[in-house]
């Protein structure tokens, strides 16, 4: 993992790139940055899918493939990227509002790891 652990990340629509947030580091336990979301036009487009994301972990135990799958949703819609510009090739990330927050891998994760 590289030394991201402050400044501004930015999530970008998939299909376009469009910044549809800044996420403003504000703290947290390593390895999950906290972030202030500074929204942008186009995040209320992507907010559902954050949503149910998160009303889904809150049952994973019990329902891992419906979590799995609202997941995937977010990931075929959104990137992050760190402060430096470049995409991140793997994250969790979870929106809660104003607030959010991530981990991330600096290399792609691979079928047999997933």
């Amino acid at each position: 993992m590289s030394d991201h652990h402050g400044g501004t990340w930015t999530l970008h629509r998939r299909d376009d790139g469009r910044v549809l947030a800044g996420l403003v580091v504000t703290g947290g336990d390593f390895p999950w940055p906290n972030a202030r979301v500074d929204p942008r036009e186009g995040l209320a487009e992507v907010r559902t899918l954050f949503a149910e994301e998160l009303r889904l972990l809150d049952g994973v135990d019990e329902d891992a493939e419906s979590w799995e799958r609202a997941y995937e949703a977010v990931r075929n819609t959104v990137t992050l990227r760190y402060p430096d510009g470049q995409e991140v090739p793997e994250f969790l990330l979870h929106i809660d509002g104003n607030e959010a927050w991530w981990r991330w891998s600096d290399e792609p994760f691979s079928e047999d790891q997933a």
